[in-house]
């Protein structure tokens, strides 16, 4: 059941992404900041773990997510470093999402040629 929940709320996700760029003037990458401060926003507030602990990954993996880690991290980092935290904590939350796609886009650029359009 849970596979069906993250497919439901991470594709609800999308949805919106979609019609925000077929209804809007907004370009792909405001749409992809909207969704990551959004992410802070309802983090912070508390109403995106909610979400998170009912659907999992769907509510994890898109940039809600991010959002939601980035929160959580200087949450925790100011409960223990105070003001401090309110820099390291996002850094430190999000440092393996952030090594991961730096890696996968260096093991990328050995393997493939790139080519002029």
């Amino acid at each position: 059941m849970i596979f069906l929940k993250a497919f439901l709320v991470g594709g609800l996700i999308c949805v919106v992404g979609q019609l925000l760029i077929d209804f809007t003037k907004l370009t792909p990458a405001r749409i992809l900041v909207l969704f990551v401060v959004m992410g802070v926003v309802l983090g912070g507030l508390g109403l995106y773990q909610p979400l998170v602990d009912w659907a999992g990954a769907g509510a994890t993996v898109p940039l809600t997510g991010f959002g939601n880690a980035l929160a959580q991290g200087v949450k925790k980092a100011i409960e223990e470093k105070g003001a401090l935290g309110i820099i390291t904590g996002p850094m430190t939350a999000a440092s393996a999402g952030i090594t991961v796609a730096l890696v996968s886009g260096l093991i990328t650029s050995f393997v493939t040629k790139p080519r002029s359009k």
